[in-house]
């Protein structure tokens, strides 16, 4: 595997995001149940994407001094690409984040828990699933065309789905596990398992807020084999593709918060993400033909993503204003 990444690099990253996770878990409240307020959700938000742009300018320093302008001009605008991409993508998880608690009425205050076992379990799960799709197109170059086809196919599906509702009542997952565990009707706190005495006997039962934990992992999985394969039409340098994808996750929590409240205001926000997975997959698919320049790669997302948001507060906007003329 070609990388940039030093045994020094690798190490100065691992502590940087320990860092953070430990700011997240501590400073911020991490598993306490404690209420986050847009306010403080956005603080923190300001501060995760301002650590990111620290570690690109950092990045792009050394990489000056060590291998010279174009190398760092290079690679800081694939970290900032990949950045980006994965960052918009994540939104889309956030949304169905929002669409879990809200099916199982899981207050705010205790949503914290549950967040910060998916940020750990979509940190460790995509330091795999990358390391592994990077030695497979080492391998199989071929695999770049598979991923190409199968973001095009998804962007397409994204579209064609954006205001589709699913059905978490019949879900699989759900049905599996009120079919063989049991599953107590009412939260109880923080907790994911209590015990209770039934016919004399102490049995085990399981939490809506455990129901919850378990999808939100399982969406960690779904959006990891949608975004990873995004990166690598950026790069195939496994630093830079782990490093942008784990700096897009860190500020995770924090973007939730941010949205909770107003996620209903971004109601064309999916069709952007769906129109970057198509341009990100026929990037890929274009790659041995026309390689399209990472700049032009880090414009086109940037546009999209700018024009869906401002779309969508528009859209928003005239919808609020004509509201009292309907109820007349």
């Amino acid at each position: 595997m070609e990388t940039i990444g030093t045994w020094w690099m690798w190490a100065g990253f691992f502590v940087i995001v320990l860092a953070m996770l430990a700011v997240d878990l501590f400073a911020t409240g991490g598993g306490k149940s404690h209420k986050v307020g847009f306010r403080e959700a956005a603080g923190w938000s300001a501060v995760w994407v301002g650590v990111s742009l620290g570690f690109a300018a950092a990045l792009w320093f050394y990489l000056d001094g060590a291998m010279g302008r174009e190398v760092a001009n290079t690679k800081a605008l694939e970290f900032l690409t990949g950045y980006l991409i994965e960052k918009s993508l994540a939104v889309d998880n956030v949304f169905v984040w929002l669409m879990l608690f809200s099916f199982f009425a899981i207050p705010l205050e205790l949503q914290k828990r549950v967040l910060i076992y998916g940020v750990l379990g979509a940190i460790v799960l995509r330091t795999v699933m990358i390391f592994a799709g990077v030695w497979l197109i080492t391998q199989f170059h071929w695999l770049l065309y598979v991923f190409g086809a199968f973001l095009l196919i998804t962007g397409i599906k994204m579209w064609w789905f954006a205001d589709a509702q699913p059905d978490l009542a019949s879900n699989p997952v759900i049905r599996w596990i009120r079919k063989h565990m049991n599953v107590s009707d009412e939260l109880h706190g923080e907790r994911f398992f209590i015990t209770r005495e039934v016919a004399g006997k102490a049995v085990r039962y399981v939490t809506p807020l455990f129901l919850v934990l378990v999808l939100v992992e399982l969406s960690d999985v779904i959006f990891a084999v949608d975004s990873i394969p995004a990166i690598f039409a950026i790069t195939t340098d496994p630093f830079i593709v782990l490093t942008s994808n784990i700096f897009a996750i860190l500020g995770l929590r924090a973007m939730y918060f941010m949205l909770a409240g107003m996620a209903d205001r971004f109601s064309l926000l999916k069709y952007g993400l769906a129109l970057v997975l198509v341009f990100i997959g026929t990037k890929m698919l274009l790659i041995d033909i026309y390689p399209i320049p990472v700049p032009f790669s880090l414009g086109v997302v940037a546009v999209i993503i700018t024009t869906s948001i401002v779309l969508s507060l528009r859209r928003d906007a005239r919808q609020r204003a004509t509201e009292p003329v309907r109820q007349n």
